[in-house]
């Protein structure tokens, strides 16, 4: 593993190096700073999605421009994403003896991410001071926070509690978005867009549930 971090770290440094000896603005290696909202939703296979739910997600960007207009975009953020459901006898909050039968049982995700993505940005010439771009690759999350309120018919049966035991550490998703950079000065750029991350792996390790999260981002950035 550290042998495999090193070769990354000289890889971008290596770049970054040659970057700043050539002509091309938009050639090298770009750290930026993000913070901005999303809107997240669940689905479970035994239930049904109850509408989006605010979150945040902050961190660093990073583009290895490898060409004027493709790039490598990836960075490390800390993302919330929260989602209500409706769900039928759930695991580990089922209970026959005061809930005997099939019970619907209303839930909130409440589930913080490290967020590492690996996608491919194609970018426009420049069209006055602003480059329009698409964007798609894979969405890698690392579970750092899973917090959980259940209720039945209006009635908290958990408030706020800690369902990392019953949560996969492990998130996929598909990442797919568009935006604009706009530049401000010769050296740093405003970066804004939308982006759908389609969660396509199971977030919950309980017996017998199969959720999944997904959430759109209304993405706002600086490159520097």
């Amino acid at each position: 593993m550290k042998q495999i971090v090193t070769g990354l770290l000289l890889t971008f440094l290596t770049t970054a190096a040659f970057a700043q000896q050539g002509q091309e603005t938009y050639y090298g290696f770009r750290l930026g700073l993000t913070a901005h909202p999303t809107f997240g939703w669940a689905k479970p296979e035994g239930g049904k999605g109850n509408g989006f739910s605010l979150g945040f997600s902050y961190g660093l960007l990073a583009d290895l421009n490898f060409a004027e207009n493709y790039s490598l975009a990836t960075g490390l953020t800390i993302t919330t994403i929260n989602g209500k459901t409706s769900e039928i006898n759930p695991s580990p909050f089922y209970n026959a003896a005061v809930y005997p039968g099939n019970t619907l049982y209303d839930l909130k995700y409440k589930m913080q991410y490290l967020e590492v993505p690996l996608t491919l940005k194609l970018k426009t010439d420049k069209i006055g001071d602003v480059r329009w771009y698409g964007q798609f690759g894979l969405s890698n999350g690392f579970n750092i926070g899973a917090r959980q309120d259940v209720s039945v018919a209006g009635k908290s049966i958990v408030s706020d509690e800690s369902i990392k035991k019953n949560t996969n550490f492990y998130r996929a998703g598909l990442i797919v978005g568009a935006g604009l950079e706009y530049d401000v000065a010769k050296h740093t750029s405003v970066t804004t867009g939308l982006t759908l991350n389609n969660g396509f792996t199971d977030i919950s390790s309980a017996s017998g549930r199969n959720v999944r999260n997904h959430y759109i981002g209304l993405n706002i950035g600086v490159f520097f």
